[in-house]
């Protein structure tokens, strides 16, 4: 199950950038579940990961070979999360390195390792091992598609994007793939995402790009509220357009406009894939003193079970929303100046139900798949954007059954 129809993503090579994909075998017998890729010599390649203490053991290694190495090449795994695995999880996970850095004649730390899937087991690195070559002998530019399959787990439906963009009359591509479907929350989410685009950026660039980019897309999403020990958002940057980019230039401000666009469209795929789902919510909250209060209104709004089942069952029960944003915790707030809206039905004004408000209204919003609820807290020039979904009996189902 999920919201809106799915689109058939036609990638955009990057020149510099290969992928491969094979089947280990690592849950599913002859499921793509394991990904190499590989950047050219002199790329950029930086990252942003998991807020969870718990964070698995390829995070730890990827935290290490970006701090002190210029990695070149990535390899994932789905299946298996390789978290809460004490020791031998990171000798797993560095031996990963070191056998894709065998095959490409590279320092280990140039490696960098991801995986997803259940917690608290140890990989099945014989056929982990095993299968690598075989994902290495297929790397090609044309890789993504089969990449975009191979990195999913619970999902239904793979999600990517690609665009070319035009600076200063030479065209320049980014294309990127993403996985993502429960234990979805901000700082991030239960998802990998992994961005390649042909422009040379220097290493500092490339990690404040990441940085900013996840913050308004990946870090404005949520399905459940639960922070996964794994995720990762990967920026690489191979230069192979020749087109060096430096801030404070209006090419710049293009490339850094499309970056954060491809990656609203991929945490939104995730979204609309959430585990369950029936409903794409938007939650907008603007009139804020600050970022963080209208962030604070959104999340108790997408994060409340009460008002994310009855966005299930189509139900205008306003006053669940109403609730979620007087205990969202903003000081001082004055409920009788605030404002709520259903889609373009105005809900609540003057401290209540507003007099123009109709059950039949609220209802023929409620029955629409896509959905739009706007606070508007009237106290401010701040406004924020949050993407989730409803809470089925399919949520339920599916993480009622994960491990069988």
């Amino acid at each position: 199950m999920a919201v809106g129809a799915e689109q058939t993503i036609n990638y955009f090579p990057i020149a510099g950038f290969k992928l491969g994909t094979t089947s280990a075998g690592i849950k599913t017998a002859g499921r793509k579940d394991l990904v190499i890729m590989q950047a050219q010599a002199g790329s950029t390649m930086a990252g942003v990961f998991t807020a969870n203490a718990f964070c698995a053991a390829p995070v730890h290694i990827c935290r290490q070979h970006l701090a002190s190495h210029k990695p070149l090449l990535m390899v994932v795994n789905t299946g298996n999360a390789n978290a809460g695995t004490g020791a031998q999880g990171m000798l797993d996970a560095e031996a990963t390195c070191a056998a894709v850095a065998k095959l490409a004649s590279v320092s280990k730390a140039q490696v960098l390792p991801f995986s997803t899937g259940v917690i608290g087991e140890h990989l099945p690195m014989d056929c982990l091992l095993d299968a690598l070559p075989q994902a290495f002998t297929k790397l090609t530019e044309y890789g993504w598609s089969d990449a975009a399959e191979g990195i999913l787990t619970t999902d239904t439906r793979t999600k990517g994007a690609s665009v070319k963009v035009n600076l200063s009359g030479q065209d320049i591509t980014i294309s990127g793939i993403a996985k993502g479907s429960g234990m979805i929350r901000p700082n991030m989410a239960t998802m990998l995402a992994f961005v390649a685009t042909d422009v040379a950026l220097s290493p500092e660039l490339t990690q404040n790009l990441v940085r900013e980019a996840a913050e308004l897309s990946f870090n404005r999403i949520t399905v459940d509220g639960d922070m996964s020990t794994n995720d990762s958002c990967m920026l690489v940057a191979t230069g192979a357009s020749g087109k060096a980019l430096h801030t404070n230039t209006d090419d710049y401000h293009v490339f850094r406009g499309a970056l954060i666009s491809l990656m609203q469209e991929l945490a939104q795929a995730i979204v609309r894939d959430g585990e369950g789902a029936s409903k794409f919510i938007a939650i907008e909250v603007q009139g804020g003193q600050n970022r963080q209060e209208c962030l604070n209104v959104a999340y108790a709004i997408a994060h409340s079970p009460l008002v994310k089942t009855a966005l299930f069952a189509a139900d205008p029960n306003w006053g669940r929303i109403l609730a979620a944003v007087g205990y969202a915790g903003v000081h001082d707030l004055d409920v009788n100046l605030l404002t709520i809206h259903l889609g373009d039905v105005l809900l609540v004004a003057n401290g209540g139900r507003a007099a123009s408000y109709t059950e039949a209204a609220g209802q023929a919003v409620m029955d629409l798949e896509e959905i739009n609820i706007r606070v508007d807290l009237q106290r401010g020039t701040y406004q924020e954007t949050v993407w989730t979904t409803d809470l089925t009996y399919e949520y339920v189902r599916i993480n009622a059954d994960y491990r069988s």
